[in-house]
């Protein structure tokens, strides 16, 4: 050990990460008092690595905090994560981040800060590659082009921002691939209540918690798109047809545009309303999609039918599809017209909110369809099960399955009950 390099000694307190441990292992010897002074790189006060935090009051934090990092030299990933701690003082806040901000990569902050100051403007803005923000407010962000020029990554939780603040930091970040934002405080200053964001360089769009008249994304490189618990009567993206993920998870919405769909590959919906022949027609033409997973979707029209036909014929790539719906007015919702097999399914999900005896037919007529399937996947709710009648309801479908097992013995099936 004495004959390592400094440098690798500082390369293995940074994986150490938890600054109490990084703190410990540097005084094994003079050396590495070394390695953490000049050649550290990553340091973390997290609430969940060491229960001591949670004791001390915040003025006690601070100095520790403000300790730990003036005697680094060379930091260049800061994480400051405790969850209990009601706010730090803006004065030590602004020390930190001043003085790591010429070396500074990534910065995660979550505590709030009193009095409140503009964070942005004090983070690293030559170096910064990633920056994730939470419990902050920020205002009055600066119209200047190219501010942060090597970030790439940004999320925001639970931030206070105005739009035209949000839509200034994204034109300050000339590079950005990845923007998630999670249960945002957003001012919207004209009556309409909507919201426009635009972005040359975006890849990754994540947002969650939040709900707005109009949202409308104009981003030419967008890849993933994924709305979480969300409500919008209009949500538009804008692009060049870029986009492969599109994910829809909890999300009422009346308008959904997504541009041009050739590019999908994964469409992941659940617990969403939809108009089927609209949302069809919408991913009709992914011609290279190979994941679709619709999961506790609800039709518009009760009288809607998702036609297996439709769905084989335009998407010849697919080979993970995942089904569940709601079996109780006794009709199937996935419809078996046509011939024309899956060809290439090799994993088969499917689902129920309740059963009845028509679960097991449509079970064996898509297995009938996956003409190469290797692997089929069984999720139900049992703790529902409670009356004799649904006893037996199951019993029956259980041996049905059974029964497709020993037609299908080069099937893999699995069972994923609550």
């Amino acid at each position: 050990m004495e004959h390592l390099p400094v440098e690798v000694i500082g390369n293995i307190l940074s994986h150490l990460g938890s600054a109490r441990d990084i703190v410990i292992a540097s005084a094994t010897c003079k050396k590495w008092r070394e390695a953490w002074r000049d050649h550290l790189d990553t340091l973390s006060f997290n609430s969940s690595d060491w229960p001591i935090y949670r004791e001390l009051s915040p003025s006690r934090l601070e100095i520790l905090i403000t300790q730990t990092i003036f005697q680094t030299r060379a930091l260049e990933s800061l994480t400051i994560f405790m969850d209990d701690v009601p706010a730090f003082s803006a004065a030590p806040v602004i020390a930190w981040l001043m003085y790591t901000r010429d070396s500074l990569r990534q910065l995660h902050y979550n505590v709030r800060i009193t009095p409140n100051f503009n964070i942005i403007e004090k983070c690293g803005r030559q170096r910064l590659e990633k920056l994730a923000l939470a419990h902050n407010s920020i205002t009055g962000v600066e119209p200047t082009y190219q501010k942060f020029p090597c970030l790439k990554s940004l999320s925001l939780s639970s931030v206070s921002i105005s739009a035209l603040d949000l839509s200034l930091l994204l034109t300050a970040c000339p590079r950005l691939e990845t923007l998630s934002i999670t249960n945002p405080e957003i001012a919207i200053s004209d009556s309409q209540a909507s919201m426009e964001l635009n972005s040359s360089s975006l890849k990754h769009f994540y947002v969650e918690s939040f709900g707005l008249d109009k949202f409308i994304l104009e981003a030419d490189l967008l890849e993933n798109l994924h709305l979480k618990d969300c409500t919008f009567d209009v949500f538009e993206l804008i692009g060049k047809g870029t986009l492969k993920v599109l994910k829809i998870d909890d999300v009422s919405v009346i308008h959904l545009d997504i541009g041009e769909s050739e590019n999908l590959e994964i469409v992941d919906v659940c617990n969403f309303t939809i108009m089927w022949p609209k949302f069809y027609h919408m991913i009709s033409k992914a011609s290279k999609l190979y994941k679709l997973r619709l999961w506790g979707v609800v039709f518009d029209d009760e009288d809607e039918v998702v036609d297996i036909e439709s769905i084989s014929v335009c998407f010849p790539q697919l080979t993970h599809l995942s089904l569940s719906y709601d079996l109780r007015y006794g009709g199937l919702q996935y419809g078996f017209q046509g011939l024309s097999p899956l060809m290439n399914v090799v994993v088969l999900e499917l689902g129920w909110t309740a059963m009845n005896d028509l679960l097991s037919v449509w079970v064996a007529g898509l297995l009938e369809r996956c003409t190469k399937l290797k692997k089929l996947i069984i999720y139900g709710v049992v703790s529902e099960v409670k009356t004799h009648e649904e006893c037996q309801v199951f019993a029956r479908f259980t041996e049905s399955i059974l029964q497709l097992g020993r037609k299908y013995i080069h099937v893999k099936v699995e069972f994923d009950y609550e």
